[in-house]
């Protein structure tokens, strides 16, 4: 990131904390300011990607990830799964492992493609990440003969 010309980190204003790469693929990067009013993520993509994509062109056109690095090891395992969303996170931090219940929309991209998403994410936070999807909310899939209607609650057509 710093070949590539992102200041911050040349300054020291944005850490890269750690990073998690399949080579080829994808990177993961976790990126980290201590510095008030500094966007570490938005520094390292830069207006309109900019940056991020000098950095893309020098890895042959591999998929990064820039993310937020935190402290918070439950916050930072959701950032580390983005792009996946409105993931429930629970940390033990004696075994190393974090459990993950996302909703059934956002399951497939908080795992990844043959779960690259998932296995980046564990690399990036150093914990073992279990996901699993969210139970459905009771009564959305209702029975259809349950929801026709009694043939005593059809009014009778009125003959013509």
């Amino acid at each position: 990131m710093t070949a590539c010309g992102v200041p911050e980190v040349n300054s020291s204003a944005v850490e890269i904390k750690c990073l998690a790469r399949d080579p080829g693929s994808r990177t993961k990067i976790a990126v980290y300011s201590n510095q008030s009013g500094v966007d570490p993520v938005g520094s390292c993509v830069g207006q309109k990607g900019v940056r991020v994509q000098a950095v893309i062109g020098e890895l042959n056109g591999e998929k990064i990830d820039i993310v937020q690095f935190s402290d918070d090891p439950e916050k930072f395992v959701v950032s580390a799964l983005a792009p996946a969303a409105n993931l429930s996170v629970k940390i033990n931090a004696k075994t190393k492992v974090a459990q993950v219940t996302a909703p059934p929309d956002q399951l497939p991209l908080a795992i990844g493609r043959d779960g690259q998403n998932a296995r980046l994410a564990g690399k990036l936070t150093g914990f073992h990440i279990d996901i699993s999807g969210a139970p459905e909310e009771a009564g959305t899939h209702e029975k259809k003969e349950d929801s026709v209607p009694d043939n005593d609650q059809i009014p009778n057509p009125k003959p013509q």
